[in-house]
């Protein structure tokens, strides 16, 4: 397979070049506007960020995005799917009200903000895929009824993937509630009984006829009807219907590459990394600790394999950062060398995510890195 191009650029700036100036010269020379993007929907995937986290991505690169695609004559909106966990994104309504209090709105970010797969995370498409892991993903609506699909990603450590770039925002970011459940477990849901409130609503949505209310007024799930949709979890808003467990790190991110190729086959997409304020764990934690390396730049591709491999060596060649974590679990010389990501997350195994999405043709990790 030959090399895909990694176009990248650093964060020196001055007075006639600012960061937006040079993201918007960084896509261009990438090629995003070789797209036909006139009249065109196009999804922005963006994380939010959970309220509290100050590490995800200023909302004026978002903006400045949509100034380009409004330009070319798109019609872009910024999109994210509602969380598996609750917290402040696992609705529309906190997820909207969050992306507010993060500066994500129509009037900073100058384009629309919607929430993909609908209220409740039930607003959502099984693209069939026949994967090896996933038959057939749920992949939040509004993201599959777009035209053009663009990524743009805060690459940074994440507990579970090892890493969170270009393929965890896309294949588990579009994922909806029921998605998100088949990515982290291969298990089906489970109630805890202590947590439930006996409001039925899980009973009274469930497609299957799977919960109902026993004679004590708790919900109890029948497993012979249950299919492992998700929509109990996704519904309950007392933790009690939860995962029963969780898959391991290389299990998950083939799940995730699985459902990343469902919604990037046949769909014109690019990719854009902004790998800065690199904290350890994902921007879905409502805080963010250290940076683990110094900002570095800028990356973006037409293949997000390519440009997940390019963002993962320039962090491994960069220096650690003194008083991170990364240099407090690390006993030891640091030579600019080594796999932080692994250091931080021993059981997380990122490699094998990419080696994966390159075996079913999603992208390959052989890259040309050109600076500008």
């Amino acid at each position: 397979m030959e090399s895909s191009k990694v176009y990248f650029t650093n964060l020196r700036t001055s007075p006639r070049s600012n960061l937006p100036d040079k993201m918007e010269r960084l896509v261009r020379k990438a090629g995003l506007t070789a797209i036909v993007l006139d009249k065109q929907f196009v999804a922005v995937k963006i994380h939010f960020g959970e309220p509290g986290n100050m590490a995800y991505l200023r909302p004026n690169y978002a903006a400045r995005m949509a100034k380009l695609l409004r330009s070319e004559g798109a019609k872009p909106f910024l999109t994210d799917s509602n969380t598996l966990y609750s917290g402040g994104r696992s609705n529309a309504v906190d997820h909207l009200q969050s992306a507010m209090e993060n500066g994500y709105n129509p009037i900073s970010a100058q384009c629309p903000v919607i929430i993909a797969d609908g209220l409740k995370g039930t607003d959502y498409r099984e693209i069939e895929l026949n994967g090896k892991y996933c038959k057939a993903p749920k992949i939040g609506a509004a993201i599959v009824d777009a035209d053009v699909f663009i990524s743009m990603n805060h690459f940074k450590g994440h507990e579970q993937a090892g890493f969170g770039g270009a393929l965890k925002n896309i294949g588990m970011g579009s994922a909806s509630i029921g998605g998100k459940l088949e990515l982290h477990s291969s298990s089906k849901p489970a109630i805890e009984a202590e947590n439930c409130k006996s409001c039925n609503v899980c009973a009274v949505h469930c497609a299957h006829d799977a919960i109902h209310l026993n004679r004590n007024r708790i919900a109890e799930i029948d497993y012979s009807k249950c299919t492992g949709c998700g929509q109990c979890v996704a519904l309950c808003q007392y933790d009690s219907a939860v995962l029963a467990d969780y898959d391991t790190s290389e299990v998950l991110n083939c799940k995730i590459a699985e459902y990343a190729k469902a919604i990037l086959d046949g769909k014109p997409h690019f990719h854009v990394s902004f790998i800065m304020n690199v904290s350890p764990e994902c921007d879905c934690w409502n805080h963010n600790d250290a940076a683990i390396v110094p900002d570095i730049g800028m990356a973006a591709s037409f293949d997000p394999v390519a440009l997940d491999r390019a963002c993962a060596d320039l962090v491994m060649k960069a220096p650690a950062l003194p008083g991170s974590r990364l240099t407090e679990s690390h006993h030891g010389d640091m030579h600019g060398q080594e796999d932080k990501f692994r250091l931080i997350h021993p059981d997380a195994d990122w490699r094998s995510g990419l080696e994966y999405a390159e075996e079913i043709g999603l992208g390959t990790q052989r890259y040309e890195l050109i600076e500008i």
